[in-house]
């Protein structure tokens, strides 16, 4: 009965201090995973931690930006096909208020899921006791329940049949984590959709966003599975060139954070000067400098860091002066393919092209401008 006792006290204090004790090799790990997963095919992953770079006030202020606010895409139903709309007669001080509040709230809802470094299982060994030896043939795992803890700080830990009491592993954790304190969506064991044929169908079917909503649910961002799931879906999407799925939801930030960290915009960058978004290719070119650490001239960094107000409405044409502003973002577009791009060709001939439309449109709208008799 004492040694109950002291055993129980043991455990108490492990969720309020740490002490050093020597840990177990990760083969030791890998065996007390109650729910060990067999290693699946490579992909990639941030070969150090991403999280200073990501966090940096630059760099979150970019990403905002090349992920564009668009409130139809951001307000729409997704679960549900509804039809209905509703009008109201406003004052234009009305309509300019309601105007700030759902950009307010469509920006709360555009926050980024962090982009953070994979956490390594420890499984520390506390103690060793030889005497419990044989006394039984179970494991038995004791979980401190107190209220107001945070499941990371919370003890949990397993009794071996052979005396050894480590720290439980991260799965085991996370699974009594969930019994004891459940968390709404998440479920106790991972769902079937992220198994490999279940999850390349999903990924088939573009529902790239479903399963990067399922995966904030069910995992933390410091796991494996999460790394490695989302890893897989921006593959696909870069791969497919789909980025309109995911353009203006809160993926796209990370999504394009983990282009960049892997030099893969050159696709990325294409479908920025077709759809005409040449200030967020030069976002792009500015945030590419910015983590790899390439020459580029401040100004360009001052264009692109300056703080703009959201384009919520399509203009009908482009002003005079923004063609000619155009024309400033090819140039630099230009200049970083033929100095940092691999598909220089592709590149190349959509610059190109993009430059003979946009000369015909100023053209276009110098001669409309003489018409007018405006110089």
């Amino acid at each position: 009965m004492w040694k109950l006792f002291k055993e129980l006290h043991l455990i108490g204090g492990l969720a309020r201090r740490r002490s050093i004790i020597p840990q177990t090799n990760s083969h030791t790990c890998r065996v007390l995973s109650s729910n060990a997963q067999t290693d699946s095919e490579p992909f990639l992953s941030y070969d150090k931690d991403p999280t200073p770079a990501f966090m940096r006030a630059d760099v979150q202020k970019l990403l905002k930006s090349i992920t564009r606010l668009e409130l139809d895409k951001v307000f729409r139903k997704r679960s549900v096909k509804d039809n209905t709309v509703e009008y109201r007669f406003m004052t234009d001080e009305q309509l300019r208020r309601e105007l700030l509040h759902s950009i307010e709230q469509a920006q709360q809802m555009l926050q980024m899921p962090p982009v953070v470094e994979e956490q390594k299982d420890s499984c520390r060994v506390i103690s060793k006791d030889g005497a419990l030896k044989s006394l039984s043939t179970s494991k038995f795992v004791f979980t401190d329940i107190t209220y107001g803890l945070r499941n990371s700080q919370r003890s949990i830990v397993v009794r071996h049949p052979d005396g050894t009491l480590q720290e439980a592993p991260y799965e085991m954790r996370k699974r009594l984590n969930q019994i004891y304190f459940p968390l709404t969506g998440r479920s106790v064991h991972q769902p079937p959709m992220f198994e490999d044929a279940n999850l390349q169908r999903l990924l088939e079917e573009g529902k790239y966003e479903f399963v990067l909503d399922r995966a904030c649910v069910q995992f933390e961002p410091y796991e494996k599975d999460y790394h490695q799931i989302t890893a897989k879906v921006y593959q696909h999407v870069n791969e497919s060139r789909s980025f309109d799925t995911l353009r203006s939801t809160r993926h796209f930030g990370p999504f394009v954070f983990f282009l960049v960290w892997h030099k893969l915009i050159d696709d990325l960058l294409l479908d920025m000067v077709k759809q005409d978004y040449l200030r967020n290719g030069i976002e792009l070119i500015v945030l590419y400098s910015t983590l790899h650490g390439t020459a580029i001239d401040d100004g360009v960094k001052q264009i692109a860091l300056q703080t703009q107000m959201p384009s919520l409405f399509d203009a009908a044409e482009k002003s005079i002066e923004e063609l000619k502003q155009d024309e400033h973002y090819l140039s630099i577009i230009e200049q970083f393919v033929n100095g940092q791009a691999t598909k220089k060709v592709q590149l190349n001939l959509a610059v190109q092209a993009y430059r003979e439309m946009s000369a015909e449109k100023l053209r276009l709208a110098q001669g409309i401008r003489r018409m007018h008799g405006e110089s």
